[in-house]
């Protein structure tokens, strides 16, 4: 038996909504890239068909700047220039923009397919998962961390974690938010009244140094279970 590999190709859509004064600027420079456009190319077919020449980018260019000089086409000069003869730059930076969205894209299957083979694994070799119900809308909010979690993908992984637990039989437990997993000792169960994000590594009254993420999931995984 042969596999066939398919292509899975993306497509960005993109949608503004200018003001009514951007509009009618959006407008005005769009007509004069036509009359601009219209013009070059009927130059450059004259100068083919009468001379056999080719008229060159900076021969168009100096054009534009003597039509601009002319008294019927003055206006010209009100709009940006850029329009009307970077088309060179326009395609470089379309094609920026489209090798910056196939690594994007790249990047967000080989996430994908980490997280599915890790929820996959947790759900086959446990009857239990245990989780905490994080408020990741919340948690993006805080620029020190919104990259991180984002890069993570929870939501994600939870959702995969929703529909596994389910096909295979498991079960999936979901802690409160508001559960005090970090702050409370999973050695002795002393709860402690604050502790910020920036302590990773903290040691309790009774003797046990904890790793915050450890001491948490251990804390969390006790509750789960208790709620069984």
């Amino acid at each position: 038996m042969c596999g066939v590999a398919q292509t899975v190709k993306r497509a960005y859509k993109y949608r503004f909504y200018p003001t009514s004064a951007q509009a009618a600027e959006l407008a005005r420079t769009f007509g004069c890239v036509r009359l601009v456009y219209n013009k070059a190319l009927e130059e450059r077919t004259r100068a083919y068909t009468r001379e056999s020449a080719r008229v060159s980018y900076a021969e168009s260019s100096a054009a534009l700047t003597a039509w601009k000089r002319t008294e019927e086409l003055a206006f010209l000069a009100e709009v940006s220039s850029v329009p009307l003869r970077k088309t060179a730059g326009s395609g470089n930076r379309a094609k920026a923009r489209v090798k910056v969205a196939r690594l994007y894209a790249r990047i967000a299957d080989r996430r994908r397919d980490f997280l599915h083979k890790l929820s996959t694994r947790l759900v086959r070799e446990n009857q239990t998962v245990v989780i905490e119900d994080l408020t990741v809308r919340a948690m993006v909010k805080n620029h020190c961390l919104a990259r991180a979690i984002s890069d993570a993908s929870w939501r994600e992984l939870r959702s995969m974690l929703e529909y596994k637990t389910a096909w295979y039989g498991r079960e999936l437990v979901v802690i409160d938010r508001w559960f005090p997993s970090s702050k409370l000792c999973s050695a002795c169960g002393t709860l402690h009244e604050a502790m910020p994000l920036h302590v990773r590594e903290w040691a309790c009254a009774c003797g046990t140094v904890h790793d915050r993420d450890v001491n948490a999931a251990n804390n969390i995984l006790a509750a789960g279970l208790a709620e069984r």
